[in-house]
């Protein structure tokens, strides 16, 4: 599959804006709930280019294979305390929005576990994690081959 643009070259004002706010979650979230938040639903989307990325800086930063592998069926598996299934669950129905939106019992455990704030904060790294997933995707964006 070839690359369709390169998205920083057609519009480096607009990768730079969505930079910013990478720079803004990164010092209102533990990296390690950024992390499995990015991977979470880049395996939904099916975007190759983002699991390639998060996944080498997540191991990168101390998170191990088994809780990365175990995302793919995080409810069946231990590896998560509360406060990042809480997270992932908000993920999944954020990723997979439906018709009646965000259920009121996942949006009630994720303010029991991060506040009103937090709740916001982690919604945003959601939002912009699926932000990047559609347009690596519509782009073809490649992840490098490495050996």
């Amino acid at each position: 599959m070839e690359q369709r643009i390169d998205m920083t070259k057609a519009m480096p004002g607009g990768v730079k804006a969505v930079y910013g706010i990478e720079g803004y979650l990164q010092g209102v979230l533990d990296h390690t709930l950024l992390h499995l938040i990015k991977v979470r639903a880049s395996l939904i989307n099916g975007c190759g280019f983002c699991i390639d990325m998060h996944t080498k800086d997540a191991l990168k930063e101390g998170e191990t294979t088994q809780r990365l592998f175990g995302l793919a069926a995080w409810r069946e598996v231990s590896f998560y305390d509360d406060r990042e299934r809480a997270a992932l669950d908000l993920t999944d129905v954020v990723t997979e929005l439906g018709p009646h939106g965000v259920p009121d019992d996942v949006w009630n455990a994720a303010v029991q576990q991060f506040g009103e704030e937090g709740t916001m904060n982690v919604l945003l790294a959601i939002g912009t994690i699926n932000l990047w997933n559609r347009l690596a995707i519509s782009t073809r964006t490649q992840p490098p081959v490495t050996a």
